[in-house]
């Protein structure tokens, strides 16, 4: 029989970076690989981030493909950082793999990676058999993944809702697929969290329509209305909406654009003629308009700012506009909306904040997990996706529709279940994981000791003290010069910064007195004598930057006499 082993590089017990590896007999099957967005204590200049690849990078002879089940940022936007490690092929179906290509063009990547697959697929590679099948999500496209085994398919239905209502090819779920599979003997499920709280079936409360719909039909009233660019549902009812009400639709993010055409011309969704108002054409005197404000995690809310506090040359406020503010707070977007949202309220405008509590986010309800549940028959349960008490609602789920508690599984990051003959055998092994965060200025990963500095900048300031020596003599012939930023209030400061000058000298002077001055290890010592003194009388541990700098006066003034 062949040795199974399951493990989460990301996604467990948080709010994104999903990530999840399926390893048989040795080979290694990576699902997924998104992102998130850093909370507010740990923002610092980090724009997101995304799971350690050190075990893949280790193991990389062994990996054998990377399947991509939608074009959500949470699960497909470090595959570039890792692509630019490891040469691995890259599975999605068409519209993921369109998006795949915008980020890649992002990271230098070519598209020589990607394999187009359908919806309901069989891939093969080497002897593994890898199904696809589809499940309805908020983009098109979505699709879960079964891999065969010899125990039994692994079965991995990333996030889903089952809406029988809803026709659209594109985003249907494929119930019969389920249905299928689950006659077949499948040895564990691996399936959404993140709604499992919530009673119920997600549909049809994740639909805007009935709550919006009566601002589209004020006459000649703006609408501005805030959305995630990769809510493709969502935007696809505010369009017909507008359709409805012979409204014009004027998008803000060009990104957004793309992202219709090709939809349209994949024929999963055609846009009403005549509706879009051109870039060049749009002019805030428009009457009778709709304005997406729209873009990813915090973006959007910071776009939507930039409106409110009149900073946005395209969309100037006016008293009778109606903003309809569509897009929820997720995990590390609460401080940029809180001030969108205080700012909208001052421009004195009519605000529309829809109910995350009324209108759900489309991720699985607890009637959407029993049923998949019931359609797949595990023989073991993994929750996945969500805060550690998401995992255990799901859990608790499982139980009630019959699951013991040694058929369902509960892991961390980086810890391994392990299966022989059929069987779980282990959940003991782990491997040490460290979130890698990616600088917003330049896309890089950012270390532990950058992160701790830009934090000390954050809270306690910085000093920086500097002195100019004879580099023949050593001694002191400019300074001291300190500045402090941050740290102390300036009516205080004069005898403190003189106090830390007067270190930094006899610092100096003591190494040189005793024939061992280096001027790394002498700014080390002051950077310590001067830590002390500050923590003692400021009760602060700033950043504290020694600078010495030596001037080769001989030099100078052989010049001089030449």
């Amino acid at each position: 029989m062949q040795k199974i082993r399951l493990m989460a590089l990301g996604g467990l017990d948080e709010d994104g970076k999903n990530m999840y590896l399926v390893e048989i007999d040795g080979d290694i099957f990576v699902v997924d690989a998104g992102l998130k967005y850093p909370s507010e204590t740990e923002q610092l200049g980090i724009e997101y981030i995304i799971p350690d690849f050190t075990y893949l990078i280790e193991h990389q002879d062994r990996v054998k493909g990377v399947f991509i089940s939608h074009g959500h940022d949470d699960v497909m936007y470090a595959l570039g950082h890792l692509l630019t490690q490891i040469d691995v092929p890259v599975y999605a179906t068409a519209l993921t793999a369109k998006l795949l290509e915008i980020e890649f063009r992002k990271h230098k990547l070519n598209n020589k990676f990607i394999h187009v697959i359908k919806r309901n697929d069989t891939i093969k590679i080497g002897s593994h058999v890898i199904h696809t099948f589809p499940v309805m999500q908020s983009i098109a496209d979505g699709v879960g993944f079964a891999f065969e085994t010899d125990s039994g398919m692994i079965v991995y239905a990333s996030e889903f809702i089952f809406d029988y209502d809803f026709l659209n090819k594109a985003f249907s779920m494929d119930v019969n697929a389920l249905s299928e599979m689950g006659k077949n003997q499948v040895l564990l499920l691996m399936s959404e969290s993140k709604g499992s709280s919530r009673a119920g079936y997600t549909a049809p409360k994740h639909r805007i329509s009935d709550h919006v719909e009566h601002y589209f039909e004020e006459n000649e009233k703006r609408i501005i209305i805030t959305l995630y660019r990769q809510n493709l549902f969502r935007i696809m009812e505010v369009l017909e909406l507008a359709a409805r009400y012979n409204k014009k639709v004027y998008f803000y993010d060009p990104e957004h654009i793309r992202l219709l055409n090709t939809v349209d011309e994949l024929g999963y969704y055609k846009l009403p003629k005549n509706i879009i108002v051109d870039r060049n054409d749009f002019n805030n005197d428009m009457k009778d308009i709709v304005c997406v404000v729209s873009g990813s995690g915090n973006e959007v809310f910071k776009l939507m700012h930039n409106i409110a506090i009149g900073e946005d040359r395209q969309i100037e406020l006016r008293e009778d506009d109606i903003v309809i503010i569509a897009s929820p707070v997720v995990p590390g977007t609460e401080k940029d909306a809180t001030a969108m949202e205080n700012d909208l309220y001052k421009a004195d405008v009519k605000i529309v904040k829809l109910n995350a509590k009324e209108i759900l986010s489309m991720h699985a309800s607890t009637e959407d997990l029993k049923m998949m549940l019931y359609l797949i028959r595990p023989k073991y349960y993994l929750p996945i996706i969500g805060e550690y008490s998401h995992l255990i609602n799901n859990a608790d789920i499982a139980v009630q529709m019959g699951y013991t508690p040694d058929k369902i599984i509960i892991l961390d990051n980086g810890q391994f279940a392990s299966f022989e003959n059929g069987r779980l055998a282990s959940t003991s092994e782990q491997i040490d994981l460290e979130d890698t965060a990616i600088d917003a200025s330049d896309m890089r990963d950012v270390s532990g000791m950058v992160l701790k500095d830009r934090e000390k900048l954050s809270t306690d300031g910085a000093i920086i003290c500097g002195v100019v020596l004879d580099y023949n003599t050593k001694k002191v012939i400019g300074g001291p010069d300190v500045q402090s930023r941050g740290v102390i209030y300036l009516k205080d400061a004069d005898y403190i910064l003189n106090e830390i000058g007067k270190l930094l000298i006899s610092t100096i002077e003591r190494n040189v007195e005793e024939n061992t001055y280096d001027n790394m290890q002498v700014r080390a010592e002051a950077r310590e004598a001067i830590s002390r003194y500050v923590l003692k009388v400021t009760g602060k541990t700033p950043m504290i930057q020694p600078a010495i700098v030596e001037i080769n006066l001989g030099e100078e003034s052989g010049k001089k006499d030449s």
